[in-house]
């Protein structure tokens, strides 16, 4: 029979993409425990990715990429983070920025071909720092206090930027900043030099390898051009599924642990492994409900984004909900992959309590669950608003 997670590859193209991330997280697996104990970044996974030609799938045909759908990227995601979960959150930023200024356009057609050739040429990534401790994060609206000032030929920027994920490796990267004299606030492509430095702060309970540091811009110049304007067409953000593809991914590998274990696992007081026992094939039973009905929710509502390019506005609360369902669940799932497994499950030798703490830090990518349940509600109130 195959494995559940490959009932969502639907031909021939993305059983060969599925092939090559399945390879990829097998490596990562191997590294997963060093880095999460280091709290190191993981420059050989990226290495391989650049490698495996993994960080140009979303840049557009016309710039050299492949131009993978949201559904695909959804697919590799969820993959690559059954074998680490961190590389994959850290990994799926850059991706998922990559197809969301594919598909709105957003920055200057210029700027946004230089950036894919890099990726595609280079190997380059891409990420935006927009939380700070004072204003928390960008999806609550607070006002950044990172400032950006005009001067001859472009901006000087001064500010510091919090979970400034992959900030180990970027040679470039987007900040948010408040423009005084404008009394608005502006993204800008910094690139990094003497004016940026990075200062080590990422030591975190889960997630642990993803390089979320602080980055500080000492009166960093960016020229006019890299002051990115924000227009384009709304797509809803349906690139943010990759952050519930990412927790999806880790509930997988905890469910099959756990499976695994039931069906080898025999105390000596049994004729049989545990997995004959009732109470266990409940649980096993209860794992699969959550997987199944998150599965479902995330690759229908990553379909209908692909099909759907003029509704995509629409669709924004049920992407919120599909960050909810499968974030929650998975959640669950791995609780259930423990509960299954025993007091072994939080031995440091074993996956499972990385798995564990590496989870619960969906519940702290946006869009909240207050945000989502909000947007739900509003949504359902303006059917009977006259």
């Amino acid at each position: 029979m195959a494995r559940w997670i490959d009932h969502y590859i639907r031909n021939e193209k993305e059983r060969a993409l599925a092939a090559q991330a399945d390879q990829l997280a097998a490596r990562f697996a191997e590294r997963a425990s060093r880095h999460d104990r280091e709290g190191s970044f993981p420059f050989d996974n990226f290495a391989d990715l650049k490698e495996a030609g993994y960080l140009k799938l979303t840049v557009p045909r016309a710039y050299g990429g492949d131009e993978i759908s949201l559904y695909e990227l959804v697919m590799l995601q969820e993959r690559i983070a059954y074998g680490d979960g961190s590389t994959a959150l850290a990994v799926g930023w850059h991706m998922g920025q990559i197809l969301h200024l594919r598909t709105t356009r957003k920055w200057p057609e210029p700027v946004f071909a230089h950036l894919c050739e890099a990726v595609v040429n280079d190997g380059a990534m891409i990420n935006t720092f927009a939380s700070e401790a004072a204003s928390g994060s960008p999806s609550r609206g607070g006002k950044p206090e990172t400032t950006a000032t005009a001067v001859d030929g472009g901006w000087l920027i001064s500010g510091r930027k919090t979970f400034s994920t992959l900030s180990p490796i970027l040679d470039r990267f987007v900040v948010t900043a408040y423009i005084p004299d404008e009394e608005s606030t502006g993204d800008f492509l910094v690139e990094r030099g003497e004016q940026v430095s990075l200062i080590e702060t990422w030591d975190t309970l889960g997630m642990r390898a993803t390089g979320s540091h602080d980055v500080v811009l000492d009166q960093a110049f960016v020229p006019t051009a890299n002051r990115l304007h924000g227009k384009g067409s709304d797509d809803g953000g349906g690139w943010m599924l990759h952050i519930p593809a990412c927790y999806l991914g880790i509930a997988q590998a905890a469910r099959d642990f756990a499976v695994n274990f039931a069906n080898s696992y025999k105390p000596n007081t049994m004729e049989k492994p545990i997995a004959a026992l009732p109470s266990v094939q409940h649980s096993i039973g209860e794992m699969e409900i959550e997987l199944r009905t998150a599965h479902t929710m995330l690759y229908s509502v990553a379909d209908r984004w692909d099909q759907e390019t003029a509704n995509r506005p629409a669709l924004k609360a049920d992407l919120g909900l599909a960050k909810y369902i499968v974030t929650n669940h998975a959640i669950r799932i791995v609780d259930l992959a423990m509960r299954i497994v025993g007091g072994t499950s939080l031995s440091r030798q074993l996956p499972l309590e990385r798995y564990y703490r590496d989870v619960r830090a969906g519940l702290h990518n946006p869009p909240m669950d207050n945000v989502v349940i909000s947007n739900l509600a509003a949504e359902a109130l303006s059917e009977f608003t006259q």
